[in-house]
């Protein structure tokens, strides 16, 4: 049997993606990745998933390290509010992360950062080797390969897909342990389903700012968002002595930020030869009970209650995103801050910078969100999409919190002119002989596609410091009726001109038979008169 040696050191060797301020990317390696963040862009991996995978890893580090000492490499460890406060507040002003501190812990925990080595390769356990094979194009997530459809086009960024580089591989492990789907079979008997990677589960959503720098501090909580409290501990995955290694393992929720952000979800153990990863065995790995799982930052929530009238609140899950959902039109589970939504961790925390002057008033804030979409039972990937959102800080801050309503009433108002137009399509629907079952669904999608720029733009024009509430709430309606009368005469014009004309039905009413009249003209008018009453 072939000796393995240790090869490819995360932290030398260039395997993030990051992209550079004239808009080129490159690899970078782990150590350059921190200590250079403030010379990128920002992260430019394969997929915005992926992104996230190694957001958490480069956090995860920032976490053991100024968790500990301050950005002079002193012991100092946070032990009340005011500290983490203050070394957030210090680190970000300094502009760039100090090289002192993160140069001493890297080189502690070295031998741990091996992508290949007989005894800690990263983000794998050896114990893997006899969970379910797979080939290295299933390990690719731009392919998501499954084992009974083969791809037409075996390329992937114009190489083969038959092997991955050790750095392709690196990247791609952090995304398998996060977001794996279900298809592995267990190797034990009777034990339990983990179900998708943690971040599979989550509803992701994280802060961007102007450099990987910031985007690094704007997701750095050093706070719990339920309780203003510090995280009991610090202990990422390669600090552990042992690497826990049996298979679909439930563990207590975390309560540890370095810990969460390094959750093995899967036992991985990758095959290669020659420098080239051709495949990997996969078993589940760990696992945790998801109701109240605060310590996760990066997800929307989603209220649970014992009764369909919604009066008995029992907690709440990690909501995942809906793809045929604009970002926007989830604002009010982002800002509302009402007994029955809890705001993801990451917005809280930047509630907390503003109250504490550590962001300027003025300053613009991006949130992102990326989600894999899953099949049946969550057994395999059927796609991935992103969406972004920007608007003043100060909306966030509580002496704003009538504009954030105010936000959150126009998503809803807007909603009723979607459902308006919707009712305009199933009329002329009727006038055109259909049997008054039309969905309504593909016009109020449409609807929602050609507000979707205008209040994305208006919504970042928003500012609580110096304008008029009710002049931004005009300017909204104003465009979004404007919007909606446009489309409600494209349909009109789309009916033909048996709308036009339209038909006489019998229908009943109140248990009595009456004839209506269906026609373009009347369903234009009442549509009209949906949106006079909406304008009030």
């Amino acid at each position: 049997m072939q000796k393995i040696e240790s090869e490819f050191n995360l932290l030398d060797e260039p395997w993030i993606m990051v992209m550079q301020k004239d808009h080129t990317v490159t690899e970078v390696s782990l150590r350059d990745a921190l200590l250079q963040a403030h010379c990128y862009r920002g992260l430019s991996g394969e997929l915005p998933t992926q992104d996230i995978a190694v957001l958490r890893l480069l956090l995860a580090v920032m976490h053991s390290v100024f968790y500990r000492v301050d950005e002079n490499g002193e012991t100092a460890p946070i032990t009340k509010s005011s500290q983490a406060y203050d070394r957030w507040r210090t680190l970000w002003t300094g502009g760039r992360l100090p090289k002192k501190p993160i140069e001493s812990y890297l080189e502690k925990y070295r031998d741990r950062f091996w992508l290949i080595d007989p005894e800690r390769p990263f983000g794998q356990v050896p114990s893997a080797d006899s969970g379910t094979p797979y080939k290295s194009s299933k390990l690719n997530g731009e392919l998501s390969e499954s084992s009974n459809k083969l791809r037409l086009f075996p390329l992937t960024a114009g190489k083969p897909k038959e092997g991955l580089t050790y750095a392709q591989a690196a990247r791609w492990v952090l995304y398998l342990n996060g977001f794996d789907d279900t298809s592995s079979k267990p190797k034990g008997k009777n034990l339990p389903s983990p179900g998708a990677g943690w971040l599979g589960k989550c509803g992701l959503i994280t802060a961007k700012g102007d450099s990987l720098f910031e985007t690094l501090m704007l997701n750095f909580v050093l706070l719990r968002d339920v309780d203003e409290g510090v995280w009991q501990s610090v202990t990422p995955i390669w600090e552990l002595d042992n690497v826990r290694g049996s298979e679909r393992t439930q563990i207590p929720q975390p309560d540890d930020q370095a810990a969460l952000l390094t959750l093995q979800s899967r036992r991985i153990l990758l095959q290669h030869e020659n420098g080239t990863v051709y495949g990997y065995s996969l078993l589940g790995g760990d696992f945790f009970e998801p109701t109240n799982a605060f310590s996760e930052q990066m997800t929307l929530w989603h209220p649970m209650f014992k009764d369909s009238k919604k009066t008995n609140l029992i907690g709440y899950k990690p909501k995942r995103h809906n793809a045929s959902r604009q970002f926007w039109r989830d604002f009010s589970a982002i800002a509302a801050q009402d007994e029955n939504n809890h705001p993801p961790g990451i917005v809280t925390w930047h509630m907390r910078l503003y109250r504490h002057g550590c962001l300027d008033k003025g300053r613009l804030i991006a949130y992102s969100i990326a989600s894999v979409q899953y099949g049946d039972k969550d057994f395999f990937v059927t796609d991935l999409f992103s969406d972004s959102l920007s608007f003043h800080l100060s909306m966030l801050s509580e002496l704003n919190r009538v504009w954030r309503q105010m936000v959150i009433n126009q998503i809803s108002w807007s909603d009723s002119i979607a459902y308006a137009v919707g009712t305009l399509a199933a009329d002329l629907d009727k006038a055109q002989g259909g049997d008054g079952k039309h969905p309504m669904e593909k016009e109020k999608a449409e609807y929602y596609y050609c507000i979707d720029m205008p209040f994305r733009k208006w919504l970042h024009e928003l500012s609580p410091e110096d304008g008029e509430l009710d002049e931004a709430i005009a300017s909204w309606r104003t465009q979004a009726m404007g919007i909606a009368r446009g489309l409600a005469k494209e349909l009109i014009a789309g009916a033909g001109q048996s709308a036009f004309v339209g038909r006489t039905v019998t229908e009943k009413k109140n248990n009595e038979e009456i004839k209506l009249n269906h026609s373009a003209p009347k369903a234009y008018n009442r549509f009209l008169a949906q949106l006079n009453k909406l304008g009030r």
